[in-house]
């Protein structure tokens, strides 16, 4: 198979252009918690590590870093701003807000729908980012109520007035959430699961009928969609994946697969590896194959995860038959 390599897409149809893969910026967030103490992050990281791999990113192509204000409890948000420093008109920044949380002991206590608290999260963002305007702010709270989310939406048309913000989107899995926002003139796209594993139709339907950018988050399935875990990789200390919360459905107790999730990877494994491409490098092909409004933003924490990722611009979508064959493999 001939490799099609891809550069850009739109994000959306607010005229922002973004590397075909961002770069999700969960991971070097660190170690934070919630109120019980169960870990929300991806463990310990080396702040110098991230910097370097976010400077690698921008040296193969990738223009596009999604954060939360929440992610590390502020901490993803100022690494990303140290790391970004003397290049912030070459990148396009999304964050998101709605979660409220302590930074002094990194744990989440609870959440905030008001447009009060927008603005003032959104203050703090651009303080711990350093820098004048978010591209794109994103509603973090996923079932909020949509009466709420309306008056949200309209503070963020506020804010792009004012110039803090050029674009916002909801991070939810409900089309119908999703919809309210795209309501707005200036909402451009939905961040929203969906990988080879959890394919999300509906959504991918929303934004083609909306004219909105697909950004995907756990494009890699939280690494069950890397090599990590078939050489006995597992969830350590800090690690979200070693304490599993309900939603998290690839792992169990301890970071370790579920045996029917791991099944299917290795279903598709040889499809996804075609060409010479690893097995996340074949996850990220299969989302650019979904759909041309697709922007899959997969976690890293390491120089090397970096390059492994933006590899797969050269290699581009994965062949419509390919596509094809893997939904039958998984329907099975």
């Amino acid at each position: 198979m001939e490799a099609t390599a891809i550069q850009t897409r739109p994000l959306g149809r607010g005229g922002i252009t973004v590397s075909a893969l961002g770069f999700g910026c969960w991971a070097i967030g660190g170690e934070w918690q919630d109120g019980q103490g169960n870990p929300l992050g991806w463990g310990a990281v080396d702040d110098d590590e991230s910097v370097a791999a976010v400077h690698r990113a921008l040296d193969l192509g990738i223009t596009f870093f999604d954060t939360a204000d929440v992610y590390g409890a502020g901490h993803s948000e100022r690494v990303l701003g140290r790391a970004l420093r003397g290049r912030r008109d070459e990148v396009v920044i999304a964050t998101k807000w709605g979660n409220v949380f302590d930074e002094s002991t990194k744990t989440v206590t609870g959440s905030d729908t008001s447009p009060a608290f927008a603005r003032q999260a959104l203050t703090a963002s651009l303080r711990r980012l350093g820098t004048d305007r978010v591209d794109l702010f994103q509603l973090h709270l996923s079932d909020a109520p949509l009466a709420q989310a309306a008056e949200l939406r309209d503070a963020c048309e506020e804010f792009v007035r004012e110039g803090l913000i050029r674009a916002y989107a909801w991070s939810t899995d409900d089309p119908e959430r999703a919809a309210l926002f795209a309501d707005g003139p200036h909402c451009t796209a939905v961040q929203h699961a969906c990988n080879v594993l959890l394919d999300a139709p509906a959504m991918l339907a929303l934004c083609e009928e909306r004219d909105l950018a697909s950004v995907n988050r756990s494009p890699l399935a939280m690494g069950l969609l890397t090599e990590k875990y078939r050489t006995g990789g597992r969830g350590g200390a800090g690690d979200i994946r070693a304490v599993p919360p309900a939603w998290l459905q690839w792992f169990g107790e301890g970071g370790v697969p579920v045996p029917e999730w791991s099944a299917r990877v290795e279903a598709v494994r040889e499809i996804l590896t075609s060409g010479g491409r690893t097995l996340a490098q074949g996850a990220l092909s299969w989302l650019w194959a979904r759909s041309p409004r697709t922007v899959p933003i997969p976690g890293f924490r390491s120089v090397a995860q970096a390059e492994e990722n933006a590899g797969a611009l050269a290699y581009g979508p994965l062949e419509e038959g390919q596509l094809t064959e893997i939904a039958e493999l998984l329907a099975a």
